[in-house]
């Protein structure tokens, strides 16, 4: 497997998790104090940062830190636009398509040789 495909992989994975992390106790802990919203997005933080971290050192050795900061931005939208639809129901935006244009743009620009 290589390392844009591991990078990808992992960067995913994470976003997954981050995305829980920080949205998913406005849904689910809502009733409960912040500070118990704040332990449990902690802990499902761990999971984030132990797929973050070798997921940036591997992209690392192909990509430099504007690529992997623009792929992080894209695979985050790429996973948060699911989430906010299907998990937390919220009604589709336009914008949600106006962004994901502007990030390709950043894309082809940061990665265009």
């Amino acid at each position: 497997m290589g390392v844009i495909v591991k990078t990808v992989f992992l960067l995913v994975l994470s976003n997954v998790f981050m995305t829980f992390a920080w949205y998913s106790h406005l849904k689910n802990l809502n009733h409960k104090a912040w500070y118990v919203a704040a332990l449990a997005s902690w802990g499902i933080a761990l999971f984030e940062y132990l797929l973050q971290v070798p997921a940036n050192r591997i992209g690392y050795t192909k990509m430099d830190l504007a690529q992997l900061k623009i792929l992080q931005e894209v695979i985050t939208l790429s996973v948060f636009v699911p989430f906010s639809l299907y998990y937390m129901k919220q009604p589709f935006r336009i914008e949600f398509l106006y962004a994901g244009f502007c990030l390709l743009g950043a894309v082809y620009f940061i990665f265009k040789s």
